[in-house]
């Protein structure tokens, strides 16, 4: 069964142009094509970011959070109770009066002391502004990191200038090494975001929040990969760089934010939300999705499977654009209007 549904998950109609087979992606005459079993790299490259990221909060996201004033608040744990635990974690966190006043006969304690301990134990699930602080100056130094890498890896090609660059040659377009390690790097960070979502902070509000994001980060390792073995690469690349060109700015506003600076907070928001509105709202539609779903018909006139498969999971990327765009608007209108 493994076998037979592997023979059809590669299937050559399904990636690539008619008469073109598996075969012809053998490296040759200085071209070198992106392999499926590469992906296998993000797996280690994943551990190795979290390392990088475990040094970085501890070593450089600390003392910068210290320096603009935000402190460490440690909270008194509540004492070890198998009871209570076990109600917190399987019935309620929120117990009602009754509820308090059973668990109290049950654990043989006062009624004070059980208000007292669900308190202090509510107040362990909340996240404290630090460690907030820590996983924002993360994201931001990858986001950071990631656009000026694209930046410098895409500036001096042709595609970047002239969209229909992405297609010259195509399925056969040699594999850079710039675009190996942005995509390595791309897909690896994603992968060690959904490694710690069980421990992230606000990951952890809710069930819903917590299905969502890993929806979001399996389904951005799922495109991102796909995209691989189709080698639409130079496609792949502009993606990645107009959604991580905005990022950066939302986290830096985050950052300042947990520090109480407000004035920058909201420059830095504004920033944000002009680049958001320039590369989600017009450079990603116009210019992006026009390459993925126009073009192609210029080069082929049978439409492979993947290219509908691609297509209908940007267009649904560009419709949460539209529902983020709207909430940031909200957002700018009582900011400007309601101060």
């Amino acid at each position: 069964i493994l076998k037979t549904l592997n023979s059809w998950f590669w299937w050559e109609n399904i990636w690539m142009p008619i008469n073109v087979t598996w075969a012809h992606f053998v490296d040759r005459d200085g071209l070198v094509f992106p392999k499926p079993h590469q992906l296998y790299a993000t797996i280690p490259y994943a551990f190795v970011l979290l390392m990088i990221r475990f040094f970085s909060e501890r070593y450089v996201a600390i003392p910068l959070a210290k320096a603009l004033g935000i402190k460490n608040v440690r909270r008194v744990k509540p004492q070890p109770n198998p009871v209570l635990e076990s109600y917190f974690r399987e019935c309620s966190k929120h117990p009602s009066q009754s509820e308090i006043q059973g668990l109290a006969k049950k654990c043989n304690c006062t009624v004070h002391l059980v208000e007292k301990w669900f308190r202090r134990r509510r107040n362990l699930e909340i996240p404290t502004v630090l460690r907030k602080f820590q996983e924002a100056f993360w994201r931001f130094s990858f986001y950071l990191t990631s656009s000026i890498a694209g930046l410098i890896f895409l500036y001096d090609k042709p595609w970047l200038y002239d969209i229909w660059q992405t297609w010259v040659g195509y399925p056969f377009q040699t594999l850079l090494p710039s675009q190996y390690w942005y995509y390595m790097g791309e897909i690896s960070f994603y992968w060690s975001l959904l490694f710690t979502l069980g421990i992230d902070n606000k990951r952890k509000a809710s069930g819903c929040d917590f299905l969502a994001h890993v929806i979001h980060h399996v389904a951005a390792i799922g495109l991102m990969s796909a995209s691989w073995c189709a080698n639409y690469v130079r496609l792949g690349t502009l993606v990645i760089f107009v959604h991580d060109v905005a990022d950066f700015w939302l986290e830096a506003a985050k950052m300042f934010n947990y520090a109480h600076w407000e004035k920058t907070c909201n420059m830095l928001f504004i920033i944000f939300s002009i680049a958001f509105f320039i590369t989600r709202i017009i450079l990603f539609p116009f210019w992006i999705l026009r390459a993925t779903l126009y073009q192609p018909t210029y080069y082929s006139t049978t439409p492979v499977i993947a290219y509908f498969l691609f297509n209908g999971q940007l267009l649904l990327l560009q419709g949460l654009h539209l529902y983020w765009g709207y909430l940031i608007f909200k957002i700018l209108r009582r900011f400007i209007f309601l101060k």
